[in-house]
């Protein structure tokens, strides 16, 4: 009998430290992220000046931006009015004929009033590795102001960061509701998947030749 307690008095300490390890190794990429980003996510408000406003993609509702991506479509609209960006460069998925993120975006800030040259469309940002890689590598971003939802600025500060853009990152505030907790359990994993791309840096999904839409715009921006 005695043998038998130990015995089980072992496996329970065993079970009790893999879980205390999984526990660990679960929550060391967001405490990363958020120990990372120091003071360097803020408002429309503390956003210091850049050349470039990143707005990364959160779906669409009948070929429309969804309430989410409408919100950070709006904290870009108000940088560019306020002059605090010269440019605003549009990522996301168009990865299917019937769903195109960077149209339905650059066409909402066009639609209020930012010149059309000023808005460009990267129309491969799959994921948030991709928009950031891809805003250096092939639009030549290297100073920005990112955009997003609060519960996700931090992972793409961190990746676009990683990609060799200095960068500020405006988290949108949103009401606590269902799809903001679904988003925030989301990064769970999405800590984890940017810590491998921040240490690996691979190469994104589709890559290609330089495009010279930024350069352009910041061009324009000059002679106005």
């Amino acid at each position: 009998m005695p043998r038998i307690r130990l015995r089980g008095r072992r496996a329970q300490r065993r079970a009790f430290q893999a879980a205390t390890l999984l526990t660990v190794l679960a929550l060391a990429p967001p405490a990363w992220l958020w120990l990372s980003a120091g003071d360097r996510v803020g408002t429309v408000g503390s956003a210091p000046s850049a050349p470039v406003a990143v707005v990364f993609g959160a779906g669409l509702v009948d070929g429309k931006p969804s309430p989410y991506l409408e919100h950070r479509l709006d904290a870009a609209l108000t940088l560019f009015q306020e002059h605090k960006v010269q440019a605003i460069l549009v990522t996301g998925d168009n990865g299917r004929v019937a769903y195109d993120e960077p149209d339905a975006m650059g066409g909402y800030l066009v639609a209020h009033g930012v010149p059309a040259v000023r808005v460009v469309r990267d129309y491969a940002g799959f994921d948030t590795w991709d928009s950031c890689t891809r805003a250096r590598r092939i639009f030549g971003v290297d100073r920005a102001v990112l955009v997003s939802q609060g519960f996700h600025v931090r992972r793409a500060l961190a990746l676009c960061e990683a990609a060799g853009i200095d960068s500020y990152a405006v988290g949108v505030d949103e009401p606590h509701d269902a799809t903001w907790y679904y988003g925030g359990l989301r990064e769970i994993p999405g800590a984890g998947k940017a810590a491998l791309s921040a240490s690996l840096r691979p190469d994104p999904a589709l890559l290609g030749a330089k495009e010279p839409g930024i350069a352009e715009a910041l061009a324009d921006a000059a002679r106005h």
